[in-house]
């Protein structure tokens, strides 16, 4: 059974970190906006670009899925909304203030935004899947 698995969480929360994991041992490929953004010279934070990037990131991700293979999608998916299935990483807020990628103040702000999943959310999806559960 193929799937896609999508990261949840905040910037600096370690969603690449764990894909990358969970990329080599499925095998899955994985799809992170922020390398297509760099990768292109883009800035991380142009966010017309970025919701390209992860419109098409989408449409690719279940184009695969329908060859049969596996993805990774690390969107961040903040929002409830914006989940069809996802699990929260859960670093805490300090934790990412302390990363060189975000000011405080970003921080902050997007920490606002951002809805983890909680457990009503978490209990309609399959667990989570970790590289020392992954089959």
């Amino acid at each position: 059974m193929t799937r896609l698995i999508l990261m949840c969480g905040l910037p600096g929360a370690g969603k690449t970190t764990q894909a990358r994991r969970l990329a080599a041992t499925l095998p899955a490929i994985r799809l992170c906006p922020d390398e297509w953004l760099t990768g292109l010279g883009l800035s991380i934070f142009d966010i017309p670009a970025r919701d390209r990037t992860e419109q098409m990131l989408w449409q690719h991700a279940q184009h695969l899925l329908r060859l049969g293979q596996d993805g990774i999608l690390e969107n961040g998916f903040w929002g409830r909304t914006e989940r069809d299935t996802a699990r929260a990483l859960g670093t805490p807020l300090d934790v990412l203030k302390h990363r060189d990628l975000l000011t405080a103040a970003q921080s902050d702000d997007w920490a606002a935004l951002f809805e983890p999943p909680d457990a009503a959310e978490l209990a309609t999806y399959d667990p989570p899947i970790t590289p020392a559960t992954a089959p």
